[in-house]
Formats: structure tokens, sequence, C-alpha cells
């Protein structure tokens, strides 16, 4: 008979945790895909109070080359050949000019009426899923519990030590799984607290009807075009941001983590077990 670690399921995230997790990837994805539908009504971006056509720092349009049309992405003075995916997109001999393809928005077909719609129903029911997590991460203690970092975990000893094992993709086990590492947590707080207020905040900048009641918050973001660069800007940090956790998520173990997080218990390694 040897000693060996015994699995165990340990409670890791609450229903609440779980339902709002699981709106969000339907409304987040909605929101995103309405909001590429409202970008190509007009897929560039500038900086300041107004359109300066000429000088956009992103745009993704049509370009005759050699007498064929291109589609050419500029992001300040590079330009990428996107043609296929960005610029001028769709099947061979069925192409058009549009900024993001037909497969990456609601609706898939030019209709900017429905996808503002679409766009501002998902953008309040993500702000009031979003309160709702929120009121109960403060009154329950889950962001002072799980996300605030601990003050072992501040020393800058520790948090090199979670860089260079996230670097090297060794994840935590036994009693360290428990919680949440340092970045983990700087990272969550980032997106909870910087990131999606930020995107809610410009989002609301592109209203007319709340520009003209408190257009303070328009200058605060350097005006209205500055705000839409910024807005879109907040939602590729998302996508970004998803795409990371997904990659880790299955990395570190896609089931386990799944497990968690549809039914709040995740399995860990702890000293005791007997063969």
């Amino acid at each position: 008979m040897t000693d060996k670690p015994a699995k165990v399921l340990v409670k890791r995230h609450s229903v609440v945790t779980r339902l709002t997790h699981w709106l969000n990837v339907l409304v987040i994805s909605l929101l995103l895909m309405s909001g590429l539908q409202i970008f190509n009504a007009h897929p560039a971006l500038y900086w300041g109070a107004k359109s300066t056509f000429a000088e956009p720092w992103l745009a993704m349009k049509k370009e005759e080359i050699g007498d064929q049309p291109r589609g050419i992405t500029t992001i300040g003075d590079l330009k990428f050949d996107t043609t296929g995916v960005l610029g001028w997109s769709g099947p061979e001999g069925m192409r058009e000019q549009r900024g993001f393809p037909s497969w990456a928005t609601v609706p898939s077909w030019r209709d900017l009426a429905t996808g503002r719609n679409w766009h501002f129903f998902f953008a309040w029911l993500f702000v009031l899923n979003g309160l709702v997590y929120l009121a109960w991460g403060l009154l329950g203690g889950h962001l002072r519990k799980d996300l605030l970092p601990s003050r072992d975990q501040l020393s800058p000893r520790h948090i090199l030590h979670e860089i260079s094992t996230h670097a090297r993709l060794k994840f935590a086990k036994g009693e360290e799984a428990r919680r949440y590492n340092v970045i983990q947590k700087f990272t969550y707080l980032a997106v909870i607290l910087v990131l999606l207020p930020t995107m809610v905040a410009t989002g609301l900048c592109m209203s007319p009807g709340f520009n003209a009641a408190a257009p303070w918050l328009v200058d605060l973001f350097g005006g209205r075009q500055s705000a839409r660069s910024i807005h879109f800007i907040s939602a590729a940090l998302i996508v970004a941001f998803v795409v990371v956790h997904l990659i880790l998520v299955v990395l570190s173990g896609l089931w386990n983590n799944m497990r968690s997080m549809i039914t709040g218990r995740y399995a860990i390694e702890v000293e005791g077990g007997r063969s």
C-alpha cells in the first residue's frame, strides 16, 4: 500500500457566478457581432470630435490594384491585404465591399437598423447581468474573498513566480488550485472594473440622446470619434481576453474547468489517498 494524492471535488463557483457567466457568453457574442454590423456602415475609425475622412487611423475598404479588387486594411501608416476577410469578402465571384465578413455580423446581411436594435437590446441585458453579478459579488463577498489578491500574493517574488510558471504553462495543483492565482485575479479585476465599464461608457457616447443629457462624458473621452475608437479597442481587447481564456481552459484541463462552471465543483488532488 502506498500513499498517493486523492482527487476531491471542492466548491469553486456559485450559482450566481455560473448563471451570469453563461448569460455573458451569449450576450457578449451577440453584442460583438451586432456591433460589427454597425461598424460596417462606416468601416473606419478616427480620433477627435469629428470624422476626418482623409485621415482614419484604421480603415477597411476595397481598392483596385492592378485592375483587381482587393480588400485593404490600414492601421496608421501600415497597409495589409486582407482580401476575402476584411474590406472585400465573400465567396469567389460573389464578393462585396464590407468591413467585416457576413459570417461575423448579426444579421449576416447588410441591415444597420436591425444591427442597432440587436446591439442596444443586448447592451442593456449585458448591463443588467453585470449589475446582478457586481451586487452579488459585493454583498456576498465574492469580490473580496475570491478576486482581491491576498497579501502573500502581492509580494514581488510571488508575482514573478506566477509570471514564470504561466509562461511555462505550468498550472496550480493541490491546495493552490483552490483559489485563483494573482495573474487571474489582476486580469479578472481589470476586465470587470476597467475594461467593461469603459466599453459601456463609450457605448453611451454613441447615443445622441445621452450626449445631450451628459455631454461631459463625450468630452471625457476626447470627442465622439475618440469614444467610438476606444469602444472598438475595448471590444477587441475583450475578444483577445476570451481567446486567451479559452486556450488556458483547454490547456489546464477542459473537463475539470467545464465541470466547475456547470456544476460549481472543481477537482483537486490532496495528500492522504491510499492505493
